[in-house]
């Protein structure tokens, strides 16, 4: 069988969100004997495409209405990937040292428009086109309704929605901009009188899936304004929770924290990594440390932290340290902090990949006060680095964190994004840390915890048999 993944982002290619771990793990885990799994992405201006060589395996053109772009499909000449990646280089379009910008319409057609005119010269054509989010949601469109592109239609084609609250909306007026297809078929591109990629996906696609079960359910209630057409649809639809790289992300052998461990010496290693962390940000060893890592948006409900972290850490049983960028407003006021709360809270604006690696491995606590959370890989990392997660129940932060009130819990859970819930929560944490044999079994038993792409990978599979 032969996959072909369709995305924006592929870690460590390009990484905005979660999307770019997804794609940059499921296809090592899918591939074997019987199965091929690749990756067609665009060619973005960035450190990897700079520190890496690439050879230009085709060559041609295509338009967007009347207006020509040269393209090129590349592939790296060395192999530092676990998989085939392709990318497309439209140099005028997609060449730029960001992924995503404003108006992305032009960019993100070309990239597909470019992918399915390279496929159309293929001696064999994938088995499965696999699709991620919007910028590659006129896919399933073009593979059904284009001229251009008949020859593919009977190709099983799949969507996976990673976040549904952004849907590529675009004028009618850039309808001209698709290859040419039958015009009375144009309802299908269309959402609440715009051109919607994303609804267009769901529409045409064979089958749609979320990356987590709760998720999928929860988007017939919250979509965006999606939620009709997932109720309609939802015979083609189905929730499958996402893994994570645990070769990748593996406290024994991360050459990013400061000192490995496993679950027999948990103890002395999260103790390294969290003097590491201490040390260099100034806050007190001898309380819990509390940590967050992320996109400061309100999505993330992180508009709520400087009232959070303030009531906190008035409290001086605890500290706090940040990892994140995003609203300017609230990048302040979180830098604001650091004068008033010396010891006990830090923040480092922006990010950095290895400090996120040993954060996880040296902070007590995962703060993830999410309003939307189509699955969350980050509670997947720190139960695997054993540090505990305090979540809101939604998404795939309900599939995947149980209450450590209920049997075999392991977390500590809250349903709604408040100021007075999250801080409940961090309360109960702090008693659960004073607790220290109690703490220190759960920090163990949570390690164990398998949510490696395995599974997950084998459920793409067994969904690709059953529609192929």
């Amino acid at each position: 069988m032969k996959i072909i993944h369709v995305s924006a982002e592929c870690y460590p290619v390009a990484k905005v969100g979660g999307l770019a771990d997804v794609v940059g793990a499921l296809p090592k885990y899918q591939n074997g004997p019987k199965i091929s799994s690749r990756v067609i992405m665009p060619f973005y201006d960035n450190t990897f495409t700079k520190e890496n060589l690439f050879s230009t395996i085709y060559k041609a053109n295509l338009s967007l209405g009347e207006v020509p772009y040269e393209f090129r499909i590349l592939t790296l000449k060395e192999k530092p990937l676990d998989f085939d990646v392709f990318f497309v280089d439209v140099p005028e379009l997609l060449f730029k040292e960001f992924v995503y910008s404003f108006n992305d319409t032009e960019r993100f057609l070309a990239f597909q428009i470019a992918t399915l005119d390279w496929m159309l010269t293929w001696e064999t054509f994938p088995d499965i086109v696999h699709c991620h989010d919007h910028h590659t949601g006129l896919i399933p469109f073009m593979l059904q309704e284009s001229f251009k592109y008949e020859t593919f239609r009977k190709i099983p084609n799949i969507l996976t929605i990673h976040n549904a609250q952004y849907q590529g909306w675009f004028s009618h007026e850039k309808v001209g901009l698709i290859p040419a297809f039958d015009f009375n078929h144009v309802g299908l591109l269309d959402w609440s009188g715009n051109i919607n990629p994303l609804a267009a996906a769901i529409k045409c696609a064979w089958w749609v899936t979320t990356v987590s079960p709760s998720y999928m359910e929860e988007l017939k209630i919250a979509a965006n304004g999606l939620e009709s057409l997932l109720s309609a649809e939802s015979a083609k639809c189905s929730g499958i929770l996402n893994g994570i790289d645990w070769n990748v992300w593996n406290p024994e052998t991360d050459p990013y924290i400061v000192e490995n461990y496993n679950t027999k010496t948990v103890d002395s290693g999260a103790f390294a990594n969290k003097k590491y962390l201490c040390d260099t940000f100034n806050l007190d060893f001898e309380k819990p440390l509390f940590a967050f890592i992320g996109r400061l948006v309100d999505e993330k409900g992180s508009d709520l932290f400087p009232e959070v972290f303030k009531l906190a850490l008035e409290k001086n049983n605890a500290t706090i340290l940040l990892l994140g960028s995003g609203n300017k407003f609230v990048e302040n006021q979180l830098e604001a902090l650091k004068n008033d709360y010396i010891r006990t809270y830090n923040a480092f604006i922006g990010y950095d990949e290895k400090l996120s690696h040993i954060i996880y491995a040296g902070a007590d606590f995962l703060l993830m006060p999410s309003r939307v959370e189509p699955c969350g890989l980050n509670q997947m990392y720190a139960l695997r680095y054993g540090t505990i997660p305090i979540v809101r129940s939604i998404g795939g932060l309900k599939d995947t964190v149980v209450d450590i009130s209920e049997k075999n819990g392991f977390g500590i859970c809250h349903e709604n994004v408040t100021v007075l819930e999250i801080i409940h929560a961090i309360d109960r944490a702090v008693a659960l840390y004073n607790e220290p044999s109690k703490y220190k079994k759960l920090r163990s038993a949570i390690m164990e915890i398998d949510h490696s792409w395995n599974v997950s990978a084998q459920e793409y599979i067994n969904l690709y048999n059953s529609i192929n």
